[in-house]
């Protein structure tokens, strides 16, 4: 059976707390198996990158195999050819699919008709790579995740559907503060909550905040949304992550982005450079998740069973 990676609720429970072992024990024990020698992981972008191009290239040459990067100048997806012919042909050259593109259901073809992993580096409706990193960055300052709040502040983008699908995984409860008519998708909530998500979703950002052990937001105008800056703008204004915002949090309270941030916007200058902030170990953790997922999708991983069913089980882990 082929493992692809689409969403996080695509993979069985047990094996998304395997990833986030595996990450840790790859990381730090500075592994870098070789699970990929001879083999070619193609990495298909429609939209430009910098953390998930770089730690994804890193990712595949550190287990061993040739990272093969492709925009859609540089295949005939820019021209036309249909979805399920590019990933019968790429399945035939190399070994894994990693793309990062607008639509899901681009995602959803290929993986319907390749015969090799197929990896959502990140699409308009999911970034799952990058909030399974965001649990293992949460998961190291906060081994106890029974009853750690989180609070989502902004868009209800992307990010924010893939955090409240790792809410129906991981024992946290979310708290979810957007715009009027930008939540997040409702089939997706309702998703997450059959399947045991704590959520609280809301447009309140102070009440979201209040006690959160983790604040996390994103800019208020993602790829592919340029012309929408100014009126988002100020629809977002009062969702801004600053000192008073935090201030109502944890003591502990730690902020996160995915980056690249508008400093000044979606968080102040202030709070993005303090001591608090966690951002640049959620950007180191993409590697290390990446290369726990690769490993996953090729071959499986094996991570002491006990501890996979302690972070399962809601029990502290050292």
């Amino acid at each position: 059976m082929v493992r692809h990676f689409l969403r996080i609720p695509d993979i069985p429970r047990l094996e998304a707390a395997q990833l986030v072992l595996r990450a840790r024990q790859l990381k730090k024990g500075k592994l870098r198996p070789q699970i990929l020698a001879g083999k070619t992981a193609a990495m298909i972008f429609e939209k430009s990158s910098t953390r998930t191009r770089v730690s994804f290239e890193v990712a595949v040459r550190h287990l061993g195999g040739y990272p093969l990067f492709m925009t859609q100048a540089d295949s005939q997806l820019g021209r036309g050819e249909p979805l399920k012919d590019t990933a019968r042909v790429l399945s035939r050259y190399t070994d894994a699919i990693i793309v990062r593109t607008f639509e899901q259901q681009k995602l959803v073809e290929l993986a319907q008709y390749a015969a090799i992993p197929v990896i959502n580096a990140l699409s308009d409706s999911y970034h799952p790579c990058q909030v399974m990193s965001d649990v293992l960055t949460m998961f190291e300052n906060e081994p106890d995740l029974r009853g750690a709040r989180v609070a989502w502040i902004g868009d209800g983008n992307n990010m924010c559907h893939s955090l409240i699908n790792a809410a129906a995984y991981f024992p946290f409860t979310l708290a979810v503060a957007t715009p009027e008519g930008y939540e997040p998708d409702a089939g997706v909530v309702a998703e997450a909550e059959s399947l045991g998500a704590r959520l609280e979703i809301g447009h309140d950002p102070e009440a979201a905040a209040k006690g959160a052990r983790f604040i996390h937001t994103d800019v208020w105008a993602s790829m592919g949304q340029e012309s929408e800056q100014a009126g988002r703008e100020a629809v977002f204004a009062p969702y801004q992550v600053d000192a008073r915002l935090m201030a109502l949090a944890a003591d502990n309270v730690q902020f996160m982005h995915c980056l690249p941030a508008h400093r000044g916007e979606e968080v102040t200058e202030e709070i993005f450079e303090s001591k608090a902030s966690i951002v640049f170990d959620q950007a180191e953790n993409r590697l290390h998740m990446q290369k726990a997922i690769l490993e996953w999708a090729l071959q499986g991983i094996d991570v002491e069973e006990d501890a996979v069913e302690r972070l399962v089980n809601h029990i502290p882990l050292s």
